[in-house]
């Protein structure tokens, strides 16, 4: 069951998209933790959303469960369940 996802982390990884960073958790492969720029010339240039994304074991016939953003202090967004 890791198969595929483990070929798209390793992917993402090496081929990372412009302005989100996506980093597997240490103790478990299915859970992310991401981090988003603010768009350049948008009201959210210079923010970060933190996200916390998880592939269920499902994954890709269900959906990954995402939680976040919630906004924080200093123009950014963070876990729900972690402060700034």
């Amino acid at each position: 069951h890791f198969g595929r996802p483990r070929r798209e982390t390793q992917r993402l990884l090496a081929e990372p998209v412009p302005g989100i960073k996506a980093e597997p958790d240490e103790s478990n492969a299915r859970y992310f933790h991401v981090v988003i720029a603010g768009p350049q010339d948008s009201p959210f240039e210079g923010g970060t959303f933190k996200l916390e994304l998880f592939l269920p074991e499902e994954y890709p016939m269900a959906a990954p469960k995402i939680s976040g953003p919630q906004h924080c202090r200093s123009a950014q967004f963070c876990y729900r369940s972690r402060p700034c």
